[in-house]
């Protein structure tokens, strides 16, 4: 039996690890830290299939720089002396045309709906409960300027195959009869779906580790052992391990992996916040994201989870209090019988989404090295991407004909 060596217990790499040994492989995770700490756990857990425009897209720039100058506002860069921020910021900035969006959308729109369709599957296998609930999504908004942008986003989605429907304020209040919603209006997206993250990465774990794959934690990658065209073996700071085929799921941390491979990966951690509303009476039934706040709102069970920012930071992990406090300011705009106050910052979960500068992930093998793979980049769409990109890992390492074109995924596709 061949085996897989995995390092990166996110979803990437646990999707990877389920794909793979179901067809047949000894599969290793190496997780540089806790399974309870990556980016994956405190996600929104939104399955969007709507999210096909890029974050790279015409006037995100300019919006940003506004944002900047606003110490709670939804997105920040953090000013550093960085080569690889000035690179990363340059290929987004050459990315952020209306060509660019118009190559993306079905390629995006193809990835989320082969993911959506695994989720089903696993959700009707029973092998790993993670509280999955198709109930769409609502996309909020105030004001005049933001309802023209997303009428233009509704009718490339249509134009898509996606469905999209413009709510007037009085239809999305009566799809949430419990909470008073005060908005303008919104676009509901139907086939969107929802998951408790937390619950989806202790499940499938649990289901993994019984199928056999091993599991180790807090080893952090100290290098690679190279023969030829091959990685041989990872050393860790508990051992070396024998490797036959590698996958880099590592998240925003997978540039300072593939570096000692001598690759260079743009990519950027673009950090988030969120925190839960316990034992909610009334919560809201529909996930819903507020678009003047850049804040998302998702019903887990009786909770409900808050989320939002984007703050280009490399690995840096603090909390900024100030975007939190922007993330419950936006909150009592839109839910404003929500009794929702500023958390205390011990109760603030954050995490690094692995940021491409084009929007796109990097899913595939790596020029030279015959077998490393790579399965990063998914900014914040990688709870929803997991099962797409596990299958598409699983494919590539078996050389079986894929589920959908990954040439736009290239790894190395900037050189």
């Amino acid at each position: 039996m061949n085996s897989v060596t995995i390092i990166g217990g996110g979803v990437s790499g646990l999707f990877s690890a389920y794909y793979l040994q179901k067809a047949g492989y000894s599969v290793t995770i190496i997780e540089q830290g806790s399974f309870a700490d990556g980016c994956s756990f405190g996600n929104a857990g939104m399955i969007v299939p709507s999210h096909i425009v890029p974050l790279a897209q015409p006037g995100m720039i300019s919006k940003g720089l506004r944002w900047m100058l606003k110490s709670t506002s939804p997105f920040y860069v953090k000013p550093r002396l960085s080569w690889d921020l000035m690179k990363w910021g340059m290929l987004f900035w050459k990315h952020s045309t209306e060509e660019h969006v118009r190559r993306s959308i079905p390629v995006l729109r193809d990835i989320s709906l082969l993911s959506k369709k695994l989720f089903q599957e696993l959700a009707a296998s029973g092998e790993a409960d993670f509280g999955w609930h198709e109930r769409g999504l609502l996309m909020l908004y105030k004001n005049a300027d933001t309802e023209h942008e997303m009428a233009e986003e509704a009718h490339l989605a249509n134009q898509a195959g996606i469905v999209a429907e413009r709510l007037t304020g009085a239809q999305v209040q009566a799809l949430e009869p419990d909470v008073r919603v005060d908005v303008r209006g919104a676009v509901y997206y139907p086939g969107d779906a929802h998951i408790t993250p937390n619950l989806l990465l202790k499940n499938l774990l649990s289901f993994l580790k019984n199928q056999g794959v091993q599991v180790l934690e807090n080893e952090e990658i100290f290098g690679f052992e190279k023969e030829g065209t091959e990685i041989r073996a990872v050393q860790t700071n508990k051992g070396k391990h024998h490797v036959e085929e590698l996958v880099i799921a590592a998240g925003a941390w997978s540039p300072v992996l593939t570096e000692k491979l001598g690759i260079s990966l743009p990519l950027q951690g673009g950090k988030g916040y969120s925190f839960m509303l316990n034992n909610v009476t009334n919560n809201i039934k529909v996930p819903a994201i507020m678009l003047e706040a850049r804040a998302t709102a998702t019903p887990m069970g009786s909770d409900l989870r808050f989320a939002g920012t984007l703050e280009v930071a490399g690995t840096d992990m603090t909390v900024n209090m100030n975007r939190v406090r922007g993330i419950v300011q936006g909150i009592n705009n839109y839910y404003p019988e929500l009794e929702v106050t500023l958390p205390k910052v011990e109760s603030v979960w954050r995490g690094l989404r692995p940021c491409s500068p084009d929007g796109l992930p990097y899913i595939g093998r790596v020029r030279g090295l015959v077998n490393v793979t790579l399965a990063t980049g998914h900014g914040m769409m990688g709870i929803s991407l997991g099962p797409a990109t596990g299958k598409l890992v699983s494919e590539i390492i078996a050389g079986t004909s894929g589920s959908m074109d990954i040439n736009d995924f290239n790894p190395l596709r900037f050189g």
